[in-house]
């Protein structure tokens, strides 16, 4: 990852592109700003972080990303630093979103403008927007889903209440007819590397855990998940497993249950703990692109809320999500509906074990490991098999990057 180089004076013009009127159709370097608030963990920021860069290095568009929670931020970005306002990462220029009505250090308006997930322009921008002589496209990109209605949606124009200004709904999604989701153009290529070098895997495994790969014949699962009270009897579940399990748990909010599965004060890097047939490793909280190898050295993944969701199907391994929990249940219908993409050519035991594993990980009934376990072969095949389906609605820059340009002819 690049350091931060020097960021430029507010007053520089060579740094966020001119409000010109024809600064699209004049240069075939797009201006975009895109805006991200950080809600709760890191979902917001990962998603908004991987978009900038790839439109920033795949498509050359100059991007200024605003993010109104830099320690966050820096979590994912190691090479960020806090203390300064404005600074360029990796091709991007990042700026501190201080408050709502923020507009930037100088108030410049982008060809391309993303509001990402809802979390409101600031008012002086939008209404800098309306005076543009070439309207930028301003796009809303919403949060994965994988239900039927957001094909109905996705690119739908909401006109705004008071100016002369519309906004795109961008959908990301799973199916035909959505936005895709993030991939970049290299990944393919590093995952087929990591897993086709023993020298790479063993190296990481080193770096991960101190020391080297686990037997063949241990299965290792990856645990990254919200709090869970369904942990519990998981665990138990592995400890008596009649083969070994290597569990990798990188520090979150799941890691105090392992502290108190284990009997240890803390389960942070780099503990490491036994109990029967289950071996355990926290692991350091990762930047960004340490995130994928984790998925690729394991057998099988479990995942939370929208990023490393997206990350483990493109792994191509076998995954349970753990959605990000709503009041009355209301983020179930969404599993049901990812669930309806993922499982659909699985043969019925292995698609009706999956299921009611996914609904007891995310509160409803309680893990059968054994039964789950039995499956796996048939999951990992699925697993290879779905990657290349979702593969074929194309990358969600790619797809964003298209429509913007369709629109600033």
């Amino acid at each position: 990852m690049t350091e931060p180089t020097a960021a430029p004076d507010s007053t520089d013009s060579t740094a966020i592109a001119a409000a010109s009127p024809a600064s699209a159709a004049a240069d075939s370097t797009i201006a975009c700003d895109l805006f991200c608030a950080v809600i709760d963990n890191f979902g917001d920021i990962g998603v908004c972080w991987r978009l900038a860069r790839q439109l920033a290095s795949e498509h050359g568009w100059q991007v200024r990303l605003f993010v109104d929670d830099l320690h966050a931020f820096r979590k994912l970005c190691p090479a960020l630093d806090t203390a300064r306002a404005t600074q360029t990462v990796e091709g991007v220029f990042v700026e501190h979103w201080h408050e709502p009505a923020h507009a930037g250090e100088t108030l410049r308006i982008a060809d391309v403008v993303i509001e990402a997930f809802a979390c409101e322009l600031p008012p002086v921008y939008v209404a800098a927007m309306a005076e543009r002589a070439s309207k930028p496209v301003w796009l809303n990109l919403e949060y994965l889903s994988a239900e039927d209605w957001i094909a109905d949606f996705h690119l739908r124009p909401s006109p705004h209440p008071r100016y002369a200004l519309a906004k795109h709904f961008f959908f990301p999604g799973l199916g035909p007819g959505t936005g895709g989701v993030i991939k970049e153009r290299t990944l393919d290529a590093a995952r087929a590397e990591f897993e086709s070098s023993p020298e790479a895997r063993a190296a990481w495994w080193q770096r991960a855990t101190g020391g080297p790969p686990p037997a063949a014949e241990a299965t290792v699962i990856s645990l990254f998940a919200y709090e869970n009270p369904a942990i519990d009897g998981l665990l138990a579940q592995w400890r008596d497993s009649a083969t070994p399990i290597v569990l990798l748990v990188p520090e979150g909010r799941i890691s105090g249950a392992l502290a108190r599965f284990f009997g240890v004060p803390a389960f942070t890097a780099p503990v490491r703990a036994e109990r029967g047939s289950l071996r355990a490793h926290a692991l350091a909280f990762t930047e960004q692109r340490g995130y994928d190898p984790l998925l690729w050295a394991s057998d099988l993944n479990f995942v939370r809320g929208e990023d490393s969701f997206v990350r483990a199907q493109w792994a191509g391994k076998p995954f349970v999500w753990h959605i990000y929990p709503q009041a009355d249940e209301a983020h179930l219908p969404k599993l049901d509906a990812a669930l309806a993409h993922y499982d659909r050519t699985l043969p019925e035991a292995p698609r009706a074990a999956l299921e009611r594993f996914w609904h007891a990980w995310n509160g409803r009934g309680t893990p059968d490991w054994t039964e789950f376990a039995a499956h796996l072969p048939a999951y990992t095949a699925r697993a290879q098999a779905w990657r290349d389906e979702l593969a074929q609605v194309g990358d969600l820059a790619a797809n964003l990057a298209e429509f913007a340009k369709s629109q600033l002819k």
